[in-house]
């Protein structure tokens, strides 16, 4: 008799975005004139930039050619593809990374989540609190969790590390010593970054226990004060105790196009057994490869062309951010974030839950957010809105708001 993964069971209500959606839909069925403005998901609005688009068009005439077609990709990655992010996210960064130890996939989401699988199931695991979902649901269906406490809101296996307005929005180190570490700056949802110095103590402190550090630095590309890592890999030893993710989704656009990679270097052993040998391994057997068109369009965001079009996309996106948070301020609302990373992290006012503003905002104003809380406990309180969408549609949105 077939029987199902209990650990499933034990994941708490729908995934965040999906109880996000499915108001959305309520209120649109009953508010059919409605225009709503959506600041909730973090999903661009510009159009691929035309260096990408060019690459791509060329890249489709190749597939119809014998003498050109590409069938099945590389297990790592087209070696085009892999030598442009070493070249250009690393080497210039004064970073040493080897293209083979880039793996190319569809996305950080993929990656971040699928990468517990090469550890022990018994391993303690530390997220920050609030913590983008992916961390936690995907550990809870591997099994690493524990039972959920109910009137905590957590997993009493997981390590939950306070991201909270007396510490910064940054950890501290936790008091059980964990094994896995999942990370990520700019963080999503707070926005807040991190300094060399404070990420460097992480990395001390991993190498110290021997734990490996998750690096989400999906959101690398809207760094905009120079003093800030963009990879963890700029730390001394971050090579033999991190794996870093990254995204060409947010800084490419590429959310409909999907792309992403994960850097493991060949130094990261455990019990003297190669992390990158397993995860090459995992890698090849679970995944055909991103396709050889959108490699191509991955190639092209390091193009000079490709390289001054999206930055001038990320430039809008954190004006939007720039507007939103000086513009809530300036309305009475305590506001974090948007400075290096397109998130806005706000306080809810009046003492409002964060799912009651949600109810707020979506019925009397037409404006969708995503509510702290479901981000975890430590998130309860606060509201994020992304800076994905237009600039004409964040400058009514604000005056919706004022009119509450």
């Amino acid at each position: 008799m077939a029987t199902i993964n209990e650990n499933y069971l034990n994941l708490q209500g729908s995934y965040l975005f999906q109880t996000v959606a499915r108001k959305v839909r309520e209120f649109e069925a009953g508010n059919p004139d409605a225009r709503l403005i959506k600041l909730g998901i973090g999903d661009v609005t510009q159009p691929i930039a035309p260096a990408i688009l060019n690459a791509m068009h060329k890249a489709v005439d190749e597939m119809g050619a014998a003498n050109t077609f590409h069938g099945y990709a590389p297990d790592l990655g087209y070696e085009f593809l892999r030598t442009a992010i070493v070249e250009n996210e690393y080497r210039k960064r004064g970073i040493d990374i080897e293209p083979d130890e880039i793996f190319v996939s569809d996305g950080a989401k993929s990656d971040c989540s699928n990468i517990q699988e090469i550890f022990d199931q018994n391993n303690l695991v530390a997220v920050c609190d609030p913590v983008y979902p992916v961390y936690v649901d995907s550990n809870v269906m591997a099994g690493r969790s524990g039972a959920f406490n109910e009137e905590k809101k957590l997993y009493s296996n997981l390590i939950y590390m306070p991201c909270t307005e007396s510490n910064g929005f940054i950890p501290d180190f936790p008091k059980i010593n964990p094994d896995l570490i999942y990370l990520c700056f700019p963080n999503n949802p707070t926005g807040v970054a991190i300094t060399k110095e404070r990420l460097q103590a992480w990395v001390d402190y991993a190498l110290k226990i021997g734990a490996v550090i998750l690096y989400d630095a999906a959101y690398e590309a809207y760094i905009s004060d120079d003093t800030l890592p963009h990879s963890i890999f700029e730390c001394s030893g971050a090579e033999y105790c991190a794996i870093e993710f990254r995204s060409f989704s947010k800084n490419a656009g590429f959310t409909g196009l999907r792309l992403g990679f994960t850097v493991i270097s060949k130094k990261l052993k455990l019990s003297g057994k190669s992390v990158h040998a397993m995860w090459a391994r995992r890698h090849g057997t679970k995944y055909n490869g991103a396709p050889y068109i959108i490699q191509r369009a991955g190639e092209a965001v390091y193009s000079p062309e490709g390289n001054q079009q999206i930055n001038a996309q990320i430039a809008t996106y954190m004006k939007n951010a720039q507007f939103l948070k000086t513009a809530l301020k300036d309305a009475g609302y305590t506001v974090y974030g948007g400075e290096n990373a397109p998130y806005i992290w706000l306080k809810t006012p009046n003492g409002l839950s964060s799912w009651d503003f949600f109810d707020l905002l979506l019925n009397k104003a037409g404006i969708v957010g995503t509510p702290g809380s479901g981000f975890g406990p430590n998130g309860e309180g606060f509201f994020r809105l992304t800076a994905f969408g237009t600039y004409e549609n964040s400058v009514e949105a604000i005056e919706r708001i004022k009119g509450l």
